[in-house]
């Protein structure tokens, strides 16, 4: 299942969707959310309804938990959900720390 719905990310129309909603969402974290989490969900769910998850944001949490619990154990499922979890979660930087960036304030 994890495999398909890599696969269907990659299908000429998702990967339009997912570009569009990139584009729109600019690397603002709110506006992934708002743009690029509901267009990547649905994608998923038009995939895993078939193996008799819910076609609802329940059924692709589900799945995503179900995933979480087996890439412990197979290095190849672990691989695919990082395949995955890149095609729309953009990479995580870490703001500089510097004075002011609301740390442990020195006296």
């Amino acid at each position: 299942v994890l495999a398909e719905v890599i696969k269907a990310f990659g299908a000429p129309e998702n990967a339009q969707r997912m570009e569009e909603a990139r584009d729109n969402a600019c690397n603002d974290m709110g506006k992934m959310l708002q743009f690029l989490l509901p267009v990547a969900t649905q994608i998923q769910q038009d995939v895993i309804k078939a193996y008799g998850f819910s076609s609802d944001g329940e059924g692709v949490l589900k799945f995503a938990r179900l995933i979480k619990s087996y890439e412990s154990q197979d290095p190849e499922i672990a691989s695919m959900s990082g395949k995955l979890k890149a095609m729309f979660l953009p990479p995580m930087t870490l703001p500089p720390h510097g004075a002011g960036s609301g740390g442990v304030a020195a006296s």
